[in-house]
């Protein structure tokens, strides 16, 4: 096999979680030597229905934790490695709102542990940080939604220039949760140990990626899997938060190539986007999730009966923030201000070719402080040759299958 990772060494962080194992997997198949820093071991057969793929087998598992500063001279010492991925971080938003003190001493703590282990080491390793969409928090989208956001958190700092998507990576940083305002720390520190030490750091502030195996605590995993448990009988409504809230969703694989092409081509204290050019709303989401799984809908309205959207799936490609991007009917309509469903409506009522489906807005998932929209611009990244292979009809389709076994959904 001759790739440009063929023979490379690789030391990948967090290769228990979500991403690892899909880059484990990616790299071994180019040919790399791949070492994962877990905190504990896991065989293959785990690995494998956790992930959706193939298990990561040819990893070394080296056994390690970002609080333990001699565990990581260990792994570094250990995989002597060409690049270091480093994915290791509690990525909760939900869960950092719980444990913000946790989540600060994995993320940014954790973070400064791994880089002086690598300054110190004998090597001089590229270091991909895999930083977060999350940075860019509050950005603001229309006057009429800045209106909005002064009147709920009173000040918007910096003050924004109107429109702020897509976002560029010169974009402000206004962090909306302690998982965010971590990940601000990790980005900038990665980069200042460039600057201060010559360590060669690359950043990407990676958008939502998603796959089969998310964990249980992210909203397309959580939608994927009630769906799941509707299509076989185990429920009859289904349970949300915030459905307004838009992302640039990306499949998991294209995000792996994303990570390798930074790490290969990228410029040493530099930040890159990583994500679709495309945002889409968490209701639509829902509503393809459903489609998909074989149950067409005609329209949605609030448990109220106002705030009626027929054909709310229907394509539409009308450009917006100056871009032509794949969206539905209903996020035109929610990103133009039109219409918006809220907490105080209760819900929605999903009508479909095979009759009603109940949407129940759960107070209790509704965040502290919201993100309202993620749209990367990705022409940074564009330029090192990296593309997106996959659609957002593609990550449910995975999310679902993944679902549709019953063991994964206990």
């Amino acid at each position: 096999m001759t790739t440009e990772w063929n023979d490379r060494r690789v030391l990948i962080t967090g290769a228990g979680g979500f991403a690892g194992p899909y880059l484990a997997r990616y790299l071994l198949d180019q040919g790399a030597v791949v070492h994962g820093l877990v905190r504990k071991p896991f065989d293959d057969d785990a690995r494998r229905s956790k992930a959706g793929a193939r298990g990561p087998s040819g990893m070394t598992q080296v056994i390690g934790d970002l609080d333990n500063p001699e565990s990581l001279d260990h792994a570094i010492k250990t995989s002597e490695p060409d690049v270091v991925f480093h994915l290791a971080a509690q990525s909760s938003v939900a869960k950092s709102f719980t444990d913000p003190l946790g989540t600060m001493q994995t993320n940014c703590i954790g973070t400064n542990n791994l880089l002086e282990a690598v300054r110190s080491g004998n090597g001089d390793p590229v270091v991909v940080f895999a930083g977060s969409s999350d940075e860019y928090g509050l950005v603001v989208s229309s006057s009429q939604q800045y209106e909005q956001l002064k009147k709920h958190y009173g000040i918007i700092f910096p003050e924004p220039k109107i429109p702020e998507v897509p976002i560029a990576e010169t974009n402000p940083l206004r962090p909306m949760s302690p998982y965010a305002v971590s990940k601000v720390f990790g980005d900038h520190l990665t980069r200042n140990y460039y600057h201060s030490y010559g360590v060669k750091t690359v950043v990407s502030r990676t958008f939502n990626h998603e796959g089969a195996g998310r964990g249980a605590l992210f909203v397309t995993a959580v939608i994927a899997r009630q769906v799941a448990q509707l299509v076989a009988g185990e429920i009859r409504s289904l349970s949300i938060g915030n459905v307004n809230a838009f992302r640039d969703w990306s499949h998991i694989e294209d995000v792996t190539r994303g990570y390798c092409i930074l790490a290969t081509k990228g410029v040493y204290g530099d930040v890159y986007n990583l994500g679709t050019m495309q945002t889409t709303s968490v209701l639509s989401y829902l509503l393809m999730s459903l489609e998909t799984t074989g149950f067409p809908v005609q329209q949605i309205e609030a448990l109220n009966g106002e705030k009626v959207i027929q054909n709310p799936t229907k394509p539409d490609t009308t450009p917006m923030f100056g871009i032509p991007f794949q969206k539905t009917k209903l996020d035109r309509i929610l990103l133009s201000g039109e219409e918006e469903y809220l907490l105080e409506d209760g819900g929605i009522t999903i009508r479909t070719s095979k009759g009603t489906i109940p949407v129940i807005f759960d107070p209790a998932k509704f965040r502290p402080a919201e993100v309202p929209i993620l749209l990367a611009d990705t022409r940074k990244i564009k330029k090192t040759g990296f593309t997106v292979s996959c659609s957002v009809e593609d990550i449910i389709r995975d999310q679902l299958a993944f679902f549709r076994d019953p063991k994964n959904r206990g």
